[in-house]
């Protein structure tokens, strides 16, 4: 079972060391100490905790989809040529990056700084682990 440092958490969960620490101190996070004594978080424990946690700004849309990955962000930019076009958007701390007709473009009003949500429905997901470890 992976264990990951107090440090590594915060990363991993966004926030500042001082916020893990007080999620631990209360009792909200749970620890254990490593072979050298240092407060860890077991990775199943921190993934929990990360899914629970987890808060996504509000959908706007209204309709219901199959699709489960939604993302909420803001339009960062939209590069278009006569046909095609890029749209890049930040979703929290993630980068979406799609590629559309420019006409899709223009009937939805995508310009930098506009709200959208990125819908993804794929059947084909790479996951990948750091190190190599197979």
């Amino acid at each position: 079972m992976p264990h990951f440092r107090i440090s590594e958490a915060a990363r991993l969960l966004g926030v500042s060391d001082d916020t893990v620490r007080r999620w631990v101190d209360a009792g909200t996070l749970p620890v254990q100490a490593d072979a050298s004594n240092r407060k860890v978080i077991d990775g199943a424990s921190l993934a929990e905790f990360a899914r629970e946690h987890a808060s996504a700004p509000p959908d706007p849309s209204v309709v219901q989809r199959s699709a489960r990955n939604r993302m909420v962000g803001l339009v960062t930019s939209v590069i278009t040529d006569t046909v095609m076009a890029q749209v890049e958007m930040q979703c929290g701390p993630h980068r979406v990056v799609s590629l559309m007709s420019s006409e899709a473009v223009r009937d939805l009003g995508l310009e930098p700084g506009a709200l959208a949500v990125a819908v993804i429905k794929s059947t084909n997901v790479v996951v990948e682990t750091p190190g190599g470890h197979l």
